[in-house]
């Protein structure tokens, strides 16, 4: 039976700093780019040795400026990665000079160990064991060395671990080891601790090796009477998932087909590919997902502004840039594939509202479905006013070349700034909007460009022509568009939007 770790699957809150620190830093390779298996609207990148080989594999599922999580009982502690020994030294020389915060060198089960912490908190220790492999970076890792676990069950974790065919090892203080014939893991007693909760900076799962589908079959079976299982072709590896008696989820996973399935080893990591269910979405995914850049590329620095935001560059942008403003319980990304249909070579800024309800984004609050916190929206379109400023200074957007789109909640807020700071906003297509104001100030909108796309069939259609109204009283030029059906999006929306777009250029 093959044994030892398949690989590490975490999660970050910011991809380019997550590349920075796994390829720039520690020398491992981007060996896949994928949209996620479980959800395609989520970036998945794999880390490993110049073959993506089971066992060097260190995974991160993408939440872009998600809060942290907790690392607690139930979830991996902290991943292990092997260099020789003679190198810690020169990772403490890097570490210093990177400005990567660290703790160590330390001997644990007679190993020196050099912890650093990733940019979103996670742990990753280097641990000198004698390596018969080079390193893709001089010096740098090779393979997974292992994982420590917390649970409040030790003992049944690490009988739970002897099914993945590791071994009963030492103990030192609360920590029980368990190996294999390439790894380790720690099952550490944390009792009393508190539990984890996912989210950037906590590790997912940790998968096992298996050696073909036979074995995952295999151990399905034998665990009928544990619990629920789930299997799930993810394209690379077929693999099993199960919780161990702590509650850690725990995949098996295996070796083939492998990383090269798609691509030739020289050029791993290249490609963007889609889960082959997505395939009719893959144009769509692609324009959602966040971009980023690998070490020596050229990139595009993210400013710190008031608001979460996300670029999406064409290869061949025309100067323009079209600011996007979601709908109640979008996000930033939201309106990228309907905004690429309307202005396919423009620059996209895509931005998350700040307010929340039950959960859902939101640009304001409100107190019920037809009362709006007007202390909230006032605050709210001040803040974004002080963001487009931002945008404009901090990154060289052409201020002639923009464009607003806002649909429902985001063009209600759209609409609400422009008459609060009629400079922050001159050209706007407001998607299924109506007058959020109940006393819109005096403005003067001399000059500005409004397009008013309204479904027949939406509900809140009927108050669309109060804020067009409002609009063209403070002299704004608006130009109101019906198209068929209710208050979702379609594809007329896109045609009327970029054939408005066209005759205003």
């Amino acid at each position: 039976m093959i044994s030892g770790i398949h690989h590490v699957t975490g999660i970050t809150a910011d991809v380019q700093a997550n590349v920075d620190f796994y390829v720039g830093f520690l020398g491992l390779k981007l060996v896949k780019r994928t949209a996620g298996y479980a959800d395609a609207e989520q970036l998945h990148l794999v880390y490993g040795d110049g073959l993506g080989r089971p066992g060097s594999l260190l995974t991160f599922l993408v939440w872009e400026a998600s809060g942290r999580g907790r690392t607690g009982i139930g979830q991996v502690l902290e991943i292990a990665l092997a260099v020789s020994p003679q190198s810690i030294s020169g990772w403490l020389t890097r570490a210093l000079a990177a400005g990567v915060p660290f703790e160590g060198p330390t001997r644990e089960f007679e190993e020196p160990v050099l912890r650093f912490r990733d940019p979103d908190g996670l742990i990753v220790k280097l641990v000198g064991v004698d390596l018969s492999t080079p390193a893709p970076l001089p010096g740098g890792p090779t393979r997974l060395r292992g994982v420590t676990l917390l649970t409040d069950k030790a003992a049944q974790t690490a009988e739970f671990l002897t099914r993945f065919g590791y071994r009963h090892g030492e103990r030192a203080g609360q920590t029980h080891r368990m190996t294999s014939d390439t790894d380790v893991v720690d099952v550490r007693d944390a009792t009393g601790f508190v539990p984890s909760v996912a989210g950037a900076g906590v590790p997912d799962h940790v998968a096992f090796r298996a050696g073909n589908a036979d074995e995952v079959r295999s151990l399905r079976q034998s665990l009928r009477e544990h619990g629920p299982t789930e299997v799930h072709d993810r394209k690379y590896f077929l693999s099993l998932y199960v919780r161990d008696p702590a509650g850690i989820l725990l995949e098996y996973a295996t070796d083939r087909p492998g990383m090269t399935i798609d691509e030739a080893p020289e050029a791993l990591g290249r490609t963007l590919f889609f889960p082959p269910q997505e395939a009719g979405r893959a144009q769509d995914l692609e324009v959602m997902l966040p971009q980023f850049s690998l070490p020596g590329e050229e990139r595009f620095p993210i400013r710190k502004l008031p608001f979460v935001h996300r670029f999406n560059r064409p290869d061949q942008p025309d100067g323009t840039t079209l600011v996007l403003l979601h709908g109640t319980g979008g996000y930033e990304a939201d309106l990228m594939p309907i905004a690429r249909r309307i202005a396919p070579r423009a620059t996209l800024l895509g931005v998350r509202g700040r307010a929340t309800e039950e959960g859902t984004n939101r640009w304001f609050r409100r107190f019920d479905f037809t009362t709006f916190d007007q202390a909230d929206i006032r605050s709210e379109a001040e803040a974004f006013a002080a963001f487009v400023e931002g945008a404009v200074a901090g990154y060289g957007i052409d201020a002639v070349g923009l464009t607003f789109l806002g649909y429902s909640n985001g063009a209600n807020f759209l609409a609400a700034v422009m008459q609060l700071y009629p400079s922050a906003v001159r050209r706007a297509v407001l998607l299924r909007s109506v007058q959020a104001l109940e006393t819109p100030p005096a403005a003067d909108l001399s000059g500005a460009q409004v397009l008013m796309l309204d479904g027949r069939d939406d509900v809140y259609a009927r108050q669309a022509p109060a804020l067009a109204d409002d609009l063209r009283a403070r002299g704004a030029n608006v130009e109101t568009r019906t198209v068929r059906g209710g208050h979702e999006l379609t594809g007329a929306d896109a045609t009327e939007a970029a054939d408005w777009l066209e005759q205003g250029t």
